[in-house]
């Protein structure tokens, strides 16, 4: 591991001072930051400790949503009364990732943070990284690409986001709370992550010292009925190959509205507007669920070794859309 700075912050002025001045990286949880520059991934020059900072609440608003801290863990976050209650989803989620261990360490801020686990990426071994070394190009194109995007992706990264939080987040319409040198900003959940187009470097739309300080979410319509149905190789610590985020609202017997988003299949969590569009109107059941399916891998672009993915994901959206419909409520 390279030599680095290390800093305790005081404040959150302070900490992005910090990183202002040594252009080092922020420490809460660690539990992917460590690993990365253990493997020389990543090789900050200083790291920014914010392990003093609090920034541990979970509050309900006026407005009747709830605002999590950004050093919240995700088991505090997912055990948590007010996200049981009124955003299931996020709950089922976050307990579907990791282990018990990681998620007592691993922060809400942390987790949107996260960087892909693509092999190429996180093995300096590989020269071919345009996330890691850009310009180098891509070696998953014609290498292992099992795990891999199918829609979303570039000719220069096909690399997925691991998050489970962030597609229930999606559906949720969660804002991203920043501060940075330049003030404060609210960033949509949709427009946080970023294809990778010409630059696969960048993961997200954070400015330089930026820092995640709170996630808000407004009042939810779908706590009667949603769910999160993640699928991966092995019950316990494996990253999605597919996963899905749903929600709906029933009146009369039709779908009034839903929303749904995939993981696992893109460089960032999709949201699936059209299967949205196709399921209002109908009554829930096969026929419209398979309707939205079928829209939800609408263009999706296989590599040679993932073609499953696509009808693995519509599988995924039926049964999601099954077991949320069918939830108490």
């Amino acid at each position: 591991m390279k030599t680095f700075d290390y800093r305790r912050a005081s404040s959150v002025s302070d900490a992005i001072d910090a990183a202002v001045q040594t252009g080092g990286a922020y420490l809460a949880g660690g539990t992917n930051l460590v690993d990365l520059m253990k493997y020389g991934v990543a090789q900050p020059p200083a790291l920014i400790d914010l392990g003093r900072l609090g920034l541990t609440s979970v509050t309900a608003t006026e407005a009747g949503g709830v605002y999590i801290e950004a050093g919240v863990t995700n088991s505090a976050l997912a055990n948590h009364t007010l996200i049981r209650t009124r955003y299931p989803v996020l709950s089922q989620a976050i307990l579907s990732g990791a282990t018990v261990q990681i998620r007592n360490m691993a922060t809400a801020g942390g987790n949107l943070l996260q960087r892909t686990r693509c092999p190429y990426f996180m093995d300096t071994d590989f020269v071919q990284c345009n996330k890691r070394a850009p310009g180098s190009g891509c070696a998953a194109l014609n290498g292992f690409n099992r795990e891999h995007a199918v829609l979303g992706a570039a000719q220069g990264c096909v690399a997925t986001n691991p998050s489970d939080m962030a597609v229930a987040l999606t559906i949720l319409d969660a804002v991203v709370h920043v501060a940075g040198p330049g003030g404060a900003r609210r960033i949509p959940i949709g427009e946080f992550f970023r294809l990778p187009g010409a630059t696969p470097e960048i993961d997200n739309a954070l400015e330089p010292a930026e820092l995640i300080v709170g996630v808000e979410l407004p009042p939810s319509p779908y706590p009667a009925k949603s769910w999160y149905l993640k699928v991966r190789d092995r019950h316990s610590y494996a990253f999605a190959l597919v996963s899905v985020a749903v929600g709906v609202v029933l009146s009369d017997g039709v779908i009034a509205s839903a929303a749904m988003a995939l993981g696992g299949v893109a460089p960032k969590p999709w949201r699936l507007v059209e299967s949205e569009a196709a399921l209002v109107g109908k009554a829930p059941g096969p026929r419209a669920f398979r309707a939205a399916a079928r829209a939800a891998m609408s263009g999706a672009q296989p590599l040679s070794q993932n073609a499953f993915k696509i009808d693995l994901a519509r599988q995924a959206v039926i049964r999601a859309l099954t077991l949320a419909a069918g939830a108490a409520g």
